[in-house]
């Protein structure tokens, strides 16, 4: 059947010269070449759908990087890509602003060799996100009436079916249309697994992340605008799913939501299990703390069945729950230390909150008393076995004794005692302890280093011939103009850092039968930043949910753990007295990492088991991911690879794809075009000499 020529205008207009200024570069090809591939900017350039701007010798000008055009331009013309150096990242950007769909899906082909839904080899398990705790019931005064007999009354829920809270719905069904085309998915997104080891698979990407992150800020503001303001300032809107905070205690994980807390425990054969969570608490969670071995201790007070206590702060308030083996809870009590808590931890089985305003409360579980006092405005804080020490803002270092009664008879007040005033009378901004081996030998021989607001960094011994004389100044480091925000004093390293991005310096400490030595005395080891912005409107939980460190006992190698900009899906792990790279952890869904924490788990009872360290990452999903840092340090050691090697690379696989071309497919690997799983009643192409081969054992049967 013949069809009839094209008319003289289609074939005028396909063959005619399109002459393009791309970022100052003169380019000519024909439209037909631009409008290879349908739906893309060419054509839309072309159709007038885009506005033109043309220079002054009527080229059609385009702000665009002219050497990538020129690569995109050679794939238009036919089909393949020959070049060995180039960026893949920068021209799927550039694929991707053209509308190149073919040249898109190689791309990311290419560039995910090294990437997985599964994760590297540090990656060790999957947490799905919780449900939503139903909210409490009111506390009844009064016999129960039924609600015929109490019209106008609250409808209580049945626990058994879980409520959600106010204005989530709302929040959460925009999220689900807004977020629907971008890899980072709200908690609405993200439906349980088919395998609860095992992650969803990643949402396809059509956009660059910085876009998606634009939008995601952009929409949790109006939504703040919506809900949360009051005389019209934008308040951040919070995802009742967002992990806030992360923390653990031996074998147990205990992560922070808005409004509730999940605690997972480690079983020997399945791993991190969910084994409770807390009832949905009306106000915003501040701070959490964990202590998974109160066995030995409650039973004396009349709580036997409490394994697992959990503190919880909003603004001022603390709430202590008691929950058994079977998730039982028991109310411990209801706390208020007056100001808003900023730190809230246990040190044994004692409970203490912290104010920077120079409020201290400790909760006694022998006693089962809650005293909260006034000191100096509290800047700093480390413990050190059963010791709690505070820097203030007047340059003293105070010290309780949790395992002593921490109360005086005479006044009822806590037993506070000054250690150490630094000489200058400057705020102590930093403060770390290290307990020698000797200290459980021969008395207390304690070290302690700790930083100023004006950049010194101090270290001061207590040996046991000087306790009647307090601590001696042993060193003094002026390396840092900023103020010091963290100090640590480990076996091997002394590391310090100051508010200016973070900048650190570490030396190499001398010892001498364990004991700190003046010969020769502390060198200079390193120095580096580890830069990490926070958002525009930061909140205390953000902030202590990606605490850089370091991380580790201060007997081993100790790390720091980078999160460059708020809203990522990568953390850097480094030594922390090198700050050598040790690893990168990326999210095998791509979702934001919204806080982390380092925990040391304990082995199991099985012969040769030894603990390991885990990196545990909480996303804007509420899921839970972890790391395997042990693993990581070894293969760092080694200076093995995490991800395997031996595939083609980069540019080989693309000139294998120049023979084919990507489709869709219902599986996570790209079929070739067509694709077979989505081709009906189509055979399989065989080769000329299979088809010989067959041919002649048909023959060889009917004979």
């Amino acid at each position: 059947m013949s069809s009839s020529p094209p008319g003289p205008g289609s074939t005028r207009s396909s063959t005619e010269i399109i002459n393009l200024n791309v970022g100052g570069r003169r380019f000519s090809t024909s439209r037909q070449t631009l409008t290879q591939v349908q739906d893309t900017f060419f054509t839309g350039l072309l159709s007038g759908r885009i506005q033109t701007l043309k220079d002054e010798q009527g080229a059609i000008f385009i702000d665009r990087d002219p050497e990538l055009f020129r690569l995109i331009l050679n794939f238009l013309r036919n089909r393949s890509l020959a070049f060995d150096d180039v960026n893949f990242k920068d021209l799927r950007h550039e694929a991707e602003f053209y509308g190149i769909a073919p040249l898109v899906k190689k791309l990311s082909l290419c560039e995910d060799l090294d990437k997985s839904g599964c994760g590297d080899v540090l990656f060790y398990s999957y947490l799905p996100p919780p449900n939503i705790p139903p909210h409490e019931a009111p506390p009844s005064t009064k016999p129960s009436v039924s609600q015929s007999e109490r019209p106008g009354t609250v409808l209580r829920v049945d626990p058994s079916v879980p409520s959600v809270p106010p204005r989530a719905g709302h929040s959460r069904a925009g999220s689900v249309d807004l977020r629907r085309s971008h890899s980072r998915t709200s908690s609405a997104d993200l439906r349980p697994p088919t395998r609860p080891d095992r992650p969803p698979p990643p949402v396809p990407t059509c956009h660059s992340r910085n876009s998606s992150a634009d939008l995601n800020k952009s929409f949790r503001n109006e939504v703040g605008m919506l809900f949360g303001a009051s005389s019209g300032v934008p308040l951040p809107w919070v995802d009742p799913l967002r992990v806030l905070l992360v923390t653990a205690h031996h074998n147990c994980l205990a992560v922070a939501y808005r409004h509730f807390v999940a605690v997972y425990k480690l079983k020997e054969s399945s791993g991190f299990q969910l084994a409770f969570t807390t009832p949905y608490l009306e106000q915003d969670i501040g701070q959490v703390g964990i202590n998974s071995k109160m066995g030995s201790v409650l039973p004396a007070v009349g709580l036997d069945q409490v394994t697992v206590m959990v503190a919880v702060a909003s603004g001022s308030n603390i709430r202590l729950m008691g929950f058994s083996e079977d998730g039982a809870r028991t109310e411990v009590g209801n706390f208020s230390l007056h100001v808003a808590v900023d730190q809230l931890f246990f040190i044994g089985a004692q409970l203490v909150a912290l104010s920077p305003t120079g409020r201290i409360g400790v909760w006694n579980s022998l006693a089962q008393h809650w005293q909260a006092q006034e000191l100096a405005p509290i800047t700093s804080h480390d413990t050190a076995g059963s010791f709690l020490l505070l820097g203030s803002s007047n340059g003293s270092i105070n010290y309780i004794d949790m395992q002593k009664f921490p109360l005086r008879m005479k006044d009822n007040d806590l037993l506070v005692t000054e250690l150490y005033r630094d000489p200058a009378g400057e705020s102590v901004t930093a403060i770390s302890v290290y307990l020698t081996p000797k200290t459980s030998l021969c008395g207390n021989w304690i070290e302690i280093a700790y930083g100023t607001c004006s950049g010194m960094v101090r270290v001061i011994v207590q040996h046991p011939e000087t306790v009647g004389h307090g601590p001696q100044l042993f060193q003094t480091f002026t390396v840092h103009r900023s103020p010091v925000t963290r100090v640590t004093l480990s076996e091997k390293y002394l590391v310090s850092v100051c508010s200016e991005y973070n900048h650190v310096r570490t030396w190499n400490v001398t010892r001498f039968r364990g004991m700190i030595s003046t010969q020769p005395g502390s060198t200079p080891l390193a120095s580096f930043k580890i830069v990490s912005l926070e958002e525009d409107l930061p909140c205390l939980t953000t902030s202590h949910g990606n605490d850089i460190g370091p991380y580790g006992d201060q007997d081993d190698e100790q790390v720091f753990v980078q999160k460059v900009v708020p809203e990522t899906d990568v953390l850097t792990v480094r030594l922390a007295s090198k700050g050598t790279r040790v690893c990168e952890i990326r999210s095998v869904d791509s979702s934001v990492i919204t806080s982390f924490c380092v925990h040391e788990c304990e082995g199991s009872s099985r012969m040769g088991s030894r603990p390991r360290r885990f990196i545990f990452t909480g996303h804007s999903c509420g899921a839970i991911q972890m790391w395997d840092l042990t693993t990581a340090l070894e293969f760092f050691y080694k200076k093995e690879p995490t991800s395997g090697e031996g595939g083609p690379s980069p540019q080989e696989l693309v000139r294998q794809l120049d023979q084919c071309e990507l489709t869709s497919s219902r599986c996570s690997t790209p079929c070739l075009s067509p694709s077979p799983s989505l081709t009906v009643g189509q055979q399989a192409r065989l080769k000329e000499r299979n088809i010989a081969f067959i041919n002649q054992n048909q023959q060889e049967a009917q004979e």
